[in-house]
């Protein structure tokens, strides 16, 4: 699936590879039972429960306007059923260009352990998009808190892993994937 993102797109939000089901219905975290969208919806209180709930199109929309953006680490693999653990021959999406699309750029959450085994080749993706261009990005800040990977030098984004809200992600409550993505959105600045 393409890739949801905007100029604006300050965190990028990277699963592994789409369920069957939001593979089915193109759209991201289109599982019934997936707790991304109510997860956003607890850390923006603010915005009304109707706008997750409705139309992906709106929901999109909304994602977007708070500057942030949604893909995958896989733009192919093979998979029976939905699992993560599943997944064989996987091909990684191509990063190179996503810093002149997303110029505000300034980190990337892994959500789940299967995207963040990734996480290198994402940063290495990056360096090579940015020395194959005309500049280079703005200069980075310290990494962040504990959940940061790391900061890769001359890129300026920092990689977390988040909490999987996949439905197989039963070991963690709601509450405590929720504290967790609170956390580095608010060390972002987004809420």
């Amino acid at each position: 699936m393409p890739p949801l993102i905007s100029s604006d797109t300050r965190l990028l939000i990277l699963g592994s590879f789409p369920s069957t089901a939001s593979l089915a219905a193109h759209q991201y975290y289109g599982h019934p039972q997936n707790q991304f969208w109510p997860v956003l919806q607890a850390v923006f209180p603010s915005c009304p429960m109707s706008t997750v709930t409705s139309s992906y199109q709106i929901r999109s929309k909304w994602l977007l306007s708070k500057q942030l953006g949604v893909w995958d680490v896989y733009a192919a693999c093979e998979r029976k059923g939905s699992l993560d653990s599943h997944i064989r021959n996987p091909v990684v999406n191509d990063f190179a260009g996503l810093r002149r699309l997303c110029p505000a750029l300034e980190a990337i959450a892994h959500n789940g352990a299967e995207s963040f085994k990734h996480a290198r080749h994402v940063s290495a993706a990056l360096v090579a998009g940015i020395e194959s261009s005309a500049g280079p990005p703005p200069a980075s800040s310290e990494p962040l808190g504990g959940s940061a990977l790391h900061d890769v030098k001359g890129v300026g984004i920092l990689f977390h892993r988040l909490p999987s809200t996949s439905p197989a992600n039963a070991s963690w409550s709601f509450e405590r994937k929720l504290a967790a993505w609170r956390e580095i959105f608010e060390k972002h600045g987004l809420v």
